[in-house]
């Protein structure tokens, strides 16, 4: 169960944190989305931010269990939000796309608590 841990874990952390260095490098693939949800632009660094911190904190927790496990939790609200926010925009092609972000974020702290 440990190895298991520690890949996904690892994956999870290299998948959102390309995704917060994304945002902060506002690559199109990234930006597009956001202005069709209407978030305003001075949230953009604030999130990707928050999706890098979430990443290392992932990390972090192989060695300080309770910040891996607050990390993964945050995240996973964090994705929660981000699919509500494209639901609310009507964007229903895109409302997906934060859940593949969530399910290793939540298989994460999954593995973290059966350990």
């Amino acid at each position: 169960m440990n190895v298991a841990y520690y890949i996904v874990g690892v994956l999870a952390a290299l998948w959102i944190g390309f995704s917060g260095y994304s945002l902060a490098a506002q690559k199109q693939f990234v930006v597009e989305p956001l202005e069709q949800y209407g978030v305003p632009r001075a949230w953009w660094n604030w999130l990707a931010l928050a999706k890098s911190a979430g990443a290392l904190g992932l990390i972090v927790g192989f060695f300080i269990p309770a910040i891996g496990i607050a990390a993964a939790v945050c995240l996973i609200a964090y994705f929660l939000l981000a699919s509500a926010t494209a639901i609310r925009a009507r964007s229903y092609q895109t409302a997906i796309f934060p859940v593949l972000y969530l399910v290793p974020a939540a298989a994460t702290l999954a593995l973290q608590i059966a350990r």
